[in-house]
């Protein structure tokens, strides 16, 4: 129990407070109208359809062929750094470290530069974070945002475009704290592509991408991922994040009782009222960015402003975003690890890039 606690802190604190509020109002057939089953479908088809994908040998082939030119320590961190940016706008923040902060600890493994590493490993993250903001399928809070108030793609772009823009101009500046010595080669994977796997994957990608942008229904997108699953490669199906589903389904339960208990919701919806940008921001710092933004939306209509504060809001600590933890806990774990200097440094980037990104945004709005 105490290992399940700790490996899933989010989802313990939000069954807990799903818990305590059915004291306040007791199951019944207004629960099933609290969840978004869309969004559940949606994360669930697009988690197995990345997993097939990086089980097919997709992300390591790309990887190899971007990192051959890398010839110096700063264009290497650069080549990560990029790869992070863009690729989290389609395979989400999580995914894009899952993917390649391992990768960067190989490569580094053979360096013998610990602050490079360091480095290199916290402006990864700042990059998935701020990259995966540019799109609805980039990390599950705008998946959720971006179906719950309805919001067009054309309407979401223009929303988070000049903040992606400047926190990508700001990560290339911070690029120039890494060395410009020489490296040797990328010590990319070997591994081959399984095209059948590939092919079948790639496909659902496209179905999941239909779906977001409501051009098939979610159960087509559903039926989609059993079936490429079950036909292709079942094992995929085990690396769906169960407890991410899970804890939106919590929090639904959490935001739709606090919103029937008037002087709770009149309470929450008070301090929201114009201030969604900077509670969006406060709240991720403390609780991390997808519950903040479950938990908000029930008490606001302006669902551009929530993402602004919630996608912003994953710089700051380093529990604002869980795709944080993810570089954290990979390189914690390495050999001569030194986590102190590494928060040091994140808390450093986050705030170089937090203030700024802030500041725009207060301009804009």
């Amino acid at each position: 129990m105490l290992r399940f606690v700790k490996s899933q802190p989010v989802l313990v604190i939000a069954l807990i407070a799903a818990a305590v509020t059915m004291f306040f109002v007791p199951p019944d057939r207004g629960y099933f109208g609290y969840i978004n089953y869309t969004v559940l479908i949606e994360l669930f088809a697009l988690m197995t359809a990345v997993a097939g994908l990086r089980g097919a040998g997709i992300f390591e082939r790309a990887t190899d062929i971007m990192l051959a030119k890398a010839g110096t320590k700063r264009r290497l961190g650069a080549v990560f750094i990029l790869l992070c940016f863009f690729s989290s706008m389609l395979v989400t923040n999580d995914v894009a470290l899952i993917t390649f902060v391992p990768l960067t600890l190989l490569v580094y493994s053979k360096l013998s530069d610990e602050t490079s590493l360091i480095i290199t490993i916290v402006l990864e993250t700042a990059a998935a974070n701020m990259g995966s903001m540019l799109t609805p399928i980039g990390n599950p809070q705008n998946l959720y945002i971006y179906d719950e108030f309805h919001l067009s793609a054309l309407t979401f772009l223009r929303a988070t475009l000049p903040a992606g823009l400047l926190s990508l101009a700001l990560l290339l500046v911070l690029t120039l704290l890494l060395p410009k010595t020489a490296c040797a080669g990328s010590g990319g994977s070997d591994k081959a592509v399984a095209k059948l796997a590939a092919a079948a994957f790639s496909t659902l990608f496209a179905v999941c991408l239909l779906t977001v942008f409501r051009l098939l229904p979610a159960w087509v997108c559903l039926a989609a991922a059993v079936v490429v699953a079950a036909a292709v490669n079942y094992r995929v199906l085990a690396k769906v994040d169960y407890a991410l589903l899970a804890t939106f389904v919590c929090f639904f339960v959490f935001v739709g009782n606090i919103a029937r208990i008037d002087p709770v919701s009149s309470f929450f919806s008070d301090i929201l009222d114009g201030r969604e940008l900077i509670v969006g921001i406060l709240l991720s710092q403390v609780i991390s960015n997808v519950p903040a933004a479950v938990m908000l939306s029930g008490f606001t209509d302006n669902g551009v402003a929530l993402l602004l504060g919630v996608d912003i809001g994953g710089l700051g600590t380093i529990i604002a975003s869980l795709a944080s933890l993810i570089s954290f806990q990979f390189y914690r774990k390495s050999e001569n690890a030194k986590p102190g200097k590494y928060l040091l440094a994140f808390t450093g980037v986050s705030i170089v890039l937090l203030v700024p990104l802030v500041i725009l945004q207060l301009i804009i709005m």
